[in-house]
């Protein structure tokens, strides 16, 4: 491409920032450009083809023309723990430090459906996450929260229709109009049965309670993000860069054939897609992937799914840092991990972030570990220039070769997934779970042998002495819980919000649910809806769709 080829380019881009970044006055004035092109470097001509400019296809360099020259990604900081009035004050104390999204952590009965006064639950209730058992608990969640100016992702997967059917009642009880709730739930079953683990019912029919949620989101919940597609976990779990990307696209994929085969079109639900990457250690490959699934994404739905609307192209992303990366050794070293993966996700163009805090590997984090986690975001933001500019290593010859390589590998990995049948077919087959063991190994290996050295556990050790203060959550939630459940099953008020339960409503509308649930061709969501709005408990919800549908059993067969 010309230098005057070039110049008309970055003519025609700044005409479109120049109407975006009106509304973003304070960051409109920087010292920096906003871009760099190879107009400002010698050479790189090639890559002003291949690139193409932030917020134009295939959105190598970043989904939205101005980035972080119009506003900062949304700081998401996750939390969740004991009861819901603990994590509400966690919450409130987030917004108050200058957090600008919630993103809720729910404990493992919640996650898989159950009650916490069921026996699976016991010894397990608040620990890892906010015990959610009905209506009432999330009344309490989001209590002096008014969720028509905060934005929520929630991290629930298979009883997440369950769990935004509860969300979606707390917003009309609060007067916020469904059409103007904001926020997301991951919602990505494939990667559970893949790598994570918190699974419920078969693929066949968690994939109908996925599409169900696109086309009842689609028609009433237009603003919601109806499934965040799950790299962060594949990468948990051991997969290496590539093949995070290519196992979550390839995933994106089989949501996107389940639901056009249910008969909705691609640009009706496409746009609210949204995709959850790992931020790992080494900053530049990751920086790469950031760039590299752009790209591939914006391919697959233009060139597979003939999507027509931009913002059906583009891949937005939550991020978090490496939880899999922070040592129990040293945990002060954690904060310089966190620190240089944040700067990663910035660099490879985020869309929110949150940051781990030094003390995950030992336990959930204390308020002072949480808010340096949170400062660590806000300091790169705004001390460190990173934010300044857009795309700040496009025309590196490393970074340009290491973006090609990724989306390489990651076009293999998913033709190689096509053969087998697509996401679901090679996960039922073990496939995308054995790439992922056999990387995990290799990597272990590395850490055993020295070949890869982690600072503080097989290099540069010290004689530590145990951390003092961590947070522990008490096992009297446990009982709280299941106290609070049998008042409000006995149709006691256990809450301000909360009248007490109608025993008959709630045995109807589960009637009607079950009914539903036989039905393939309907819609689940408003049954579920109406049976949280009876008080009908997660764990009652869940069952009747157990029964229904019966429960996944792993297996591997190669």
């Amino acid at each position: 491409m010309s230098n005057e080829k070039i110049q008309a380019e970055l003519d025609k881009y700044e005409s479109v920032v120049a109407k975006a970044i009106a509304k973003f006055p304070e960051r409109a004035n920087l010292p920096e450009q906003r871009l760099y092109t190879p107009l400002d470097i010698a050479g790189a001509d090639e890559y002003v083809d291949k690139l193409g400019f932030p917020g134009e296809y295939p959105f190598t360099r970043g989904v939205q023309p101005t980035m972080y020259r119009g506003r900062f990604w949304t700081m998401r900081m996750y939390a969740g723990f004991s009861t819901a009035k603990a994590s509400n004050e966690r919450y409130r104390y987030l917004i108050a430090n200058g957090g600008t999204g919630l993103s809720c952590a729910f404990d493992l009965p919640t996650q898989i459906g159950y009650d916490s006064d069921d026996a699976i639950s016991e010894g397990e209730v608040g620990k890892v996450g906010v015990a959610i058992d009905s209506l009432a608990d999330m009344e309490v969640l989001f209590d002096q929260i008014d969720l028509g100016k905060v934005s929520t992702s929630m991290t629930i997967n298979a009883p997440a229709s369950v769990l935004l059917a509860m969300y979606i009642a707390v917003g009309e009880e609060q007067g916020v109009p469904k059409d103007q709730l904001r926020g997301t739930i991951q919602n990505d079953i494939l990667k559970e049965y893949a790598a994570r683990g918190t699974y419920i019912f078969p693929p066949r029919p968690s994939m109908r309670l996925i599409t169900n949620i696109f086309e009842y989101c689609s028609a009433n919940v237009p603003k919601w993000n109806t499934i965040s597609i799950s790299g962060y976990h594949i990468r948990e779990a051991g997969s290496t860069a590539s093949q995070e990307i290519a196992f979550t696209i390839a995933d994106g994929i089989a949501y996107c054939d389940a639901a056009i085969k249910a008969g909705l079109q691609i640009d009706d639900f496409a746009g609210r897609l949204s995709f959850f990457w790992n931020a790992h250690n080494n900053v530049l490959e990751e920086v790469a992937k950031f760039r590299a699934s752009r790209r591939v994404w914006a391919k697959v739905m233009k060139e597979r799914f003939g999507a027509q609307k931009a913002k059906s192209m583009m891949l937005r992303v939550h991020t978090q840092t490496a939880g899999s990366m922070l040592t129990a050794q040293q945990p002060n070293n954690n904060i310089i991990r966190v620190a240089l993966q944040t700067a990663a996700a910035v660099m490879g163009g985020t869309q929110s972030l949150h940051t781990n805090s030094r003390d995950e590997a030992l336990a959930l984090p204390t308020t002072e570990s949480v808010t340096i986690a949170l400062r660590t975001q806000q300091i790169v933001a705004y001390e460190s220039g990173l934010a300044d500019v857009i795309d700040p290593l496009a025309g590196s010859y490393y970074v340009e070769a290491m973006t090609d390589r990724i989306e390489k590998e990651a076009w293999e990995y998913i033709k190689k997934i096509d053969d087998l049948g697509g996401a679901v077919a090679a996960i039922e087959k073990g496939y995308i779970q054995k790439e992922i063991q056999d990387s995990a190994y290799k990597w272990q290996m590395d850490v055993e042998s020295g070949a890869r050295t982690i600072v503080g556990v097989n290099k540069f050790q010290v004689e530590e002495e145990p951390p003092k203060g961590l947070l522990k959550v008490d096992a009297s939630v446990g009982v709280e819980q299941c106290k609070k459940l049998a008042d409000l099953k006995a149709g006691k008020p256990i809450n301000k919000m909360t009248k007490g339960r109608d025993n008959d409503a709630v045995k109807k509308a589960l009637a009607d649910l079950e009914t539903a649930a036989k039905n393939e061709k309907e819609n689940l969501m408003p049954h579920i809806l109406a049976a949280v709005k009876t008080y009908a408990t997660l764990g009652e919800i869940c069952g009747v769709l157990r029964k229904v549908f019966g429960e996944y059993e792993a297996h591997v067969s190669l």
